[in-house]
């Protein structure tokens, strides 16, 4: 794992921060839908189950280039991924394959749909915290910056 750099766009937080700050994403979306905001709702889930990859990608020297930089690539990088488990792959096929509301496209939304996306980002979530813990990234209290 190297260092924080507050210059680079992967290494500016550390992977613990990074699955952290995917929680307050999730959150977000969790709001949106709440909201019967679907379109935000579902770009928070991409947005979460992204920022997590985030800490899993900071574990490395550098940068995977499988995974690009952009949440999107990152889960696009995720479901070609065969080291990740099938389950994990398939979560965040679902979260590029849901199309987002209001296109041209109509698609309909249930609560069913908006639970499969959040379970899809926490699942992708899950995987990429139990990698940070296992990886021994995640800081006790206090060390990096635990808020």
């Amino acid at each position: 794992m190297r260092p924080r750099d507050p210059d680079h766009w992967l290494y500016r937080h550390t992977p613990a921060e990074w699955v952290r700050a995917s929680l307050a994403e999730l959150a977000q979306a969790k709001a949106a839908y709440a909201r019967r905001n679907g379109r935000a709702g579902l770009a928070g889930c991409r947005r979460a189950a992204g920022v997590a990859l985030n800490g899993l990608l900071a574990l490395g020297p550098s940068p995977d280039e499988r995974y690009g930089r952009s949440y999107m690539d990152h889960l696009q990088g995720l479901t070609r991924d065969s080291d990740a488990p099938t389950v994990v792959r398939e979560a965040a096929a679902h979260l590029l394959q849901t199309p987002l509301p209001g296109g041209e496209i109509v698609a309909l939304r249930t609560a069913t749909s908006d639970a499969r996306a959040l379970d899809a980002a926490e699942t992708v979530m899950a995987h990429c915290y139990a990698r940070v813990v296992s990886a021994g990234a995640d800081e006790a209290p206090g060390e990096g910056g635990d808020t």
